[in-house]
């Protein structure tokens, strides 16, 4: 299920996707700590509208998620496999056909040939992924028996061939985790925008990720709200939809 709305900030696209970062403190610029209030003001426009009740629809799927079983689990961690270099749209859609257990025990030619016929760019080294991730098709067992979110999602990039820090996060925020950021893209966008970085890096490293997350979690804190929902509302800021 997704909801739509009219955008009322730039592209429509609704891609979930993964220099060196021009690190400075937001405060120390003027015109960057104008730009940070501005950005807190629209999102607080938009905790005052219907897309509210939107995302706090969408936050109660992902604690319903978090207790399910393994077999629930695993199923999203192979969709967000799936978004990496694609589209949630699309990892919706091969989700949706493929279902938990063929995740579980479908060939991989099978699924391959699904994610070919779906559109999927990636068809065959995502397949290979999928198979080769039902090692940990206990992985909600595992996740949960390491507690921390942070050493989980370094422990699902360490060991989950597909997962880089965004899907990582990404998976762990759909299973009902709060504190960690999805560095997507639309988010990075937002971010520069906002004055909020100088640019939009190329790629990141561990280090980057951290320090990216630490200005989205101080944001976060202005806010009054955990990393989960704010991404739902930079998101929707790009998108105009608030999708898993």
């Amino acid at each position: 299920m997704c909801f739509l709305l009219p955008t009322f900030f730039g592209s429509t696209s609704t891609e979930r996707k993964g220099s060196d970062l021009a690190i400075f403190p937001i405060a120390t610029l003027g015109m960057g700590h104008m730009n940070l209030e501005l950005l807190i003001s629209q999102i607080r426009n938009l905790e005052a509208s219907a897309v509210a009740l939107q995302v706090e629809e969408r936050l109660r799927e992902f604690k319903l998620l978090h207790s399910k079983g393994n077999e629930k689990w695993f199923s999203e961690l192979c969709f967000c496999i799936l978004t990496a270099n694609s589209t949630a749209r699309l990892a919706i859609r091969i989700q949706q056909e493929i279902g938990a257990e063929g995740f579980l025990t479908l060939p991989e030619e099978e699924i391959a040939r699904t994610l070919e016929r779906l559109g999927h760019r990636f068809s065959e080294r995502r397949a290979q992924y999928i198979v080769q991730a039902r090692e940990f098709s206990h992985i909600k067992n595992l996740v949960v028996g390491i507690g921390n979110e942070g050493q989980a999602r370094q422990w699902l990039v360490e060991n989950v061939m597909g997962l880089g820090y965004k899907e990582a996060s990404h998976f762990l925020r759909n299973v009902g985790y709060d504190n960690l950021a999805i560095l997507d893209r639309h988010i990075l966008r937002i971010m520069r925008e906002y004055d909020m970085v100088q640019e939009i890096p190329k790629g990141l490293t561990r280090r980057r990720y951290v320090n990216l997350e630490a200005r989205l979690q101080g944001l976060a804190t202005r806010l009054n709200m955990p990393l989960s929902r704010l991404d739902l509302y930079l998101w929707y800021m790009k998108t105009g939809a608030v999708l898993k």
